[in-house]
């Protein structure tokens, strides 16, 4: 797909794909960090488990409507293709912001301070995602993926 020819061009698209990215991944690494906090699991298996379902949402959140058009086994590669590196992006750098943030991960679920720490990872996570989504975006690679299955 021409980038040029969506809507509002490239930064747009780019920002629907982080927005995306981070709505995929924002609900599976928060149910992973309340499913390991509340289980009392050690930091470093919270955050496996919460990187874990935010790759199965992220890319389920392109998967399934792939899906209304297309097969499972052409919809999955294009899934992959689309969603990978942003995926990645987004985990990488929100679980880093995390880990700085004093003690969050012993905190209860139910504390503002786990909450704001949350937004304030997903929050930085999304800005540091953008141009990287951007970046791929005008090379024709990413979400332009998908949008080319359109």
């Amino acid at each position: 797909m021409d980038h040029s020819k969506h809507k509002g061009g490239p930064k747009k698209l780019a920002f629907m794909a982080t927005l995306h990215c981070l709505l995929g991944c924002g609900l599976g690494e928060v149910l992973g960090m309340v499913i390991g906090t509340a289980l009392g699991f050690s930091d470093i298996a919270t955050i496996i488990l919460a990187i874990f379902i935010a790759f199965v949402f992220g890319y389920s959140f392109t998967l399934i409507p792939l899906m209304r058009h297309m097969s499972f086994r052409k919809a999955y590669p294009k899934a992959l293709a689309s969603d990978t590196v942003s995926i990645t992006t987004m985990e990488i750098v929100d679980n880093l912001v995390l880990i700085l943030i004093p003690g969050v991960l012993a905190v209860s679920v139910f504390s503002f301070y786990f909450w704001g720490s949350m937004a304030i990872a997903l929050f930085v996570a999304f800005l540091i995602t953008y141009p990287v989504n951007l970046y791929l975006i005008k090379r024709g690679k990413g979400h332009v993926v998908v949008h080319s299955s359109h």
